[in-house]
């Protein structure tokens, strides 16, 4: 999948990870469409997510507009993220907090744009979707 010019909002999970560069969306077959849409070829552990039905039951959008922020689930999956992939799901949702989701999808593009082929780069992994081409983004 080559990087888009416009990541549609739908990709940001309420726990902050960004969908769009996730190594089941990036997949050439059966992709998973991100959080909020269907379950259809999402992973298991996607489609029972304490964290989504978390947001779902406060009747909230994003787990940053809750008064109980950020929480011990956000905090385990923060230091995960950060151990594992480089990437901080809480500064994902600072900057959407504060600058808005396209802001964040224009700085993510460039972030994990492939710059041999102009593919996108899953955080999970950093390899391009187009060409394989293994990033340090």
């Amino acid at each position: 999948m080559k990087m888009p010019d416009k990541v549609d909002e739908i990709y940001f999970a309420p726990c902050g990870v960004n969908c769009f560069v996730c190594y089941v969306h990036l997949k050439k077959k059966k992709a998973c469409n991100g959080c909020y849409e269907s379950d259809l070829n999402k992973p298991e552990r996607c489609k029972h997510c304490l964290i989504k039905q978390c947001v779902i039951d406060k009747k909230i959008k994003y787990c940053f507009e809750c008064t109980e922020y950020p929480c011990k689930r956000i905090n385990n999956l923060e230091k995960s993220y950060i151990t594992r992939y480089g990437v901080s799901l809480l500064d994902n949702a600072k900057m959407v907090q504060s600058a808005g989701l396209t802001y964040f999808f224009s700085v993510e593009k460039d972030k994990w744009r492939c710059p041999r082929c102009g593919g996108v780069v899953t955080q999970h992994g950093k390899l391009c979707s187009e060409c394989e081409n293994k990033t340090e983004s």
